[in-house]
This record gives C-alpha cells, sequence and structure tokens, in this order.
C-alpha cells in the first residue's frame, strides 16, 4: 500500500483549543472572588447632609459613624450602642480629647442622631459635633 501526501477528501482540523483560556478564566474568578470581599470589608457609603457653614474638625476626637440602615461605627470598625458607650468611656478615661465627631447618613433618623449624641454625653464626652458637607 502506498502512501498518500495529500488526499483532496480530508478535511483541515481547525479547532481552537480552549483549555488554557478557560484556566486562566477560572484563575481570575478565583482571584476576584478572594480579594472583592478584603476591599470591601472595611468601607461604607454616608451620604453627609449639605451646609453652607461646614467647618472642618478631621482627625479629633473619636468619629462615630452611623450609615443609613442604622449601623453604627466607632472610627470605621463596626459596633452595638452597648459597645460604643464602653469603648468610647474607656478612651475618654485614657486621656486625650474628649471629643465626638458624629458622621450620620442623610437618610439616618432624627431619633437616632439624637440617641448617639446622648449615649456620647453620657461616656463623657465635653464636646459634641456634626460633620457635614460643604455645600457649593
Amino acid at each position: 500500500m502506498a502512501w498518500k501526501l495529500s488526499n483532496t477528501n480530508e478535511k483541515v482540523i481547525s479547532e481552537i483549543n480552549i483549555t488554557p483560556l478557560t484556566d486562566v478564566m477560572l484563575v481570575l474568578l478565583i482571584i476576584f472572588m478572594v480579594t472583592t470581599p478584603l476591599l470591601m470589608m472595611d468601607s461604607f457609603k454616608l451620604k453627609l447632609p449639605k451646609a453652607v457653614s461646614a467647618g472642618s474638625e478631621a482627625g479629633l476626637g473619636a468619629v462615630v459613624s452611623v450609615s443609613e440602615d442604622g449601623g453604627l461605627y466607632l472610627d470605621g470598625k463596626a459596633t452595638s450602642e452597648a459597645e460604643l458607650f464602653s469603648a468610647l468611656k474607656s478612651k475618654f478615661a485614657s486621656g486625650g480629647d474628649k471629643t465626638v465627631i458624629l458622621k450620620a447618613d442623610i437618610e439616618t433618623m432624627h431619633g437616632k442622631v439624637v440617641k448617639i449624641l446622648d449615649l456620647s454625653r453620657r461616656a463623657g464626652a465635653e464636646k459634641l459635633s456634626i460633620a457635614t458637607e460643604s455645600e457649593k
């Protein structure tokens, strides 16, 4: 039997091997799944109320943030009302600035803001400040 070098009846195989592409996409998916929660862990968005007379007191005292859904944060760390009271009390007892800066979302209920201000005053805060954005 003789060998044929070319046969006009045979078709050229023109398939693309997608296995390496699939491997790369799975690795990227895993990387994004692992890193995304780490990026989003400590961040939350607040829409502060606007005021013409907005001042700046950055870096002074304890910063208490209240999110739209009522979540409490002390210096960027999630906390509850009871933990907030004890943390503020111990912070003020150790000496230092006894100022509380309240960053409350514009949609936060007024009662919640008053409650946090009262809790801060009972914990020993001497100065209370409400953060706002500058109105342009």
